[in-house]
């Protein structure tokens, strides 16, 4: 096997068929990854509103119901992404 590139998060290794796999470096990650600047904040940020989802959540009667719409726009964007024709009116998303 060749291998293509290289970074920090792993490399890119040529495969017999041709394809390209993507090895990941081993963790933990050298040098450390540093939390400095606005990353704490950001993080914590994101932290908190995931908390106030989660405590939403759990007023509603069928969380499900919520769920099942975004579930559904990601596959049709998926499947655009994959060159594939689909929308949200699509029979076969329902």
């Amino acid at each position: 096997m060749q291998q293509l590139q290289e970074g920090r998060a792993g490399r890119y290794v040529s495969q017999p068929t041709g394809y390209r796999a993507f090895v990941p470096a081993p963790l933990p990650p050298v040098p450390p990854i540093r939390l400095d600047g606005d990353l704490p904040v950001l993080l914590s940020a994101a932290d908190r509103a995931l908390g106030r989802l989660d405590g939403s959540i759990l007023t509603l009667p069928n969380p499900d119901l919520l769920v099942f719409g975004y579930v559904r726009r990601e596959a049709v964007l998926s499947s655009q992404i994959e060159g594939t024709q689909s929308s949200l009116q699509d029979p076969a998303t329902r």
